[in-house]
């Protein structure tokens, strides 16, 4: 038996679920039965899917896969945590896990450059020019969390729609990167005649959607500061 068919098997599986209650949680009335029923859902199939995808990409070498678990597991933690405890200061445990996204700056960097010189990378990652522009991405939205992170330390915590605000873009960014990595990085799993469809970029462009949605309709106005 392949030693990693089982962990493969728990990944996609919750991959799936995660994807499924992500959309979910979009769907349904914010801050009702449901949508906490739904975000518990995501937040624990989310957990389970890039840890187990961390762990299987960091052995095998994989270092754009490695990158985006840890991520991914830094967004849903980060975003779990703003609305589990009071309004105020981080807590100690997300001031301790800003070191994740500085830490995948510096291997996006990295990497990047490795991946866009003539020697390119060597372990089945992205090895030409265009391949170390994904690594870059990354980068940049790791540093977008640093500075985020560094805002709100700066401002002393989190408080109203400041709250509301962290927790909608660092979910819906976790969302589109798992329904980015099944819909398009394994494109090659789907039946051939659906490859390469347009179809398949609808479920991690809908998680962009509703990221921008919700965070223009998030936005404190005068008439909520006075209410």
């Amino acid at each position: 038996m392949n030693l990693y068919a089982l962990p493969v098997l728990i990944h996609v599986a919750a991959g799936c679920v995660a994807i499924v209650a992500g959309f979910w949680a979009l769907s349904v009335r914010k801050g009702g039965t449901a949508h906490g029923r739904a975000g518990t859902v995501f937040f624990v199939s989310m957990l389970v899917m890039a840890g187990f995808a961390a762990v299987m990409a960091a052995t095998g070498q994989q270092r754009l896969n490695t990158i985006a678990a840890v991520f991914t597991l830094y967004l849903v933690g980060t975003a779990w945590a703003v609305v589990r405890r009071p309004a105020g200061p981080l807590g100690p445990w997300e001031r301790w896990a800003t070191l994740a996204p500085v830490a995948l700056i510096a291997a996006g960097l990295t990497f990047g450059a490795q991946a866009a010189s003539p020697e390119g990378l060597q372990d089945g990652d992205p090895t030409s020019g265009n391949g170390a522009t994904i690594y870059y991405v990354f980068a940049t939205l790791a540093a977008i969390a640093v500075a985020s992170d560094l805002s709100v330390a700066a401002r002393g915590g989190l408080m109203g729609y400041a709250r509301l605000r962290r927790h909608i873009w660092r979910m819906c960014l976790a969302l589109f990167v798992a329904a980015g990595s099944f819909f398009l990085g394994q494109q090659d799993e789907f039946p051939q005649a659906v490859q390469g469809s347009p179809l398949l970029m609808i479920p991690p462009f809908a998680a962009l959607g509703a990221l921008a949605w919700w965070m223009a309709v998030s936005r404190p106005t005068r008439r909520r500061a006075a209410a």
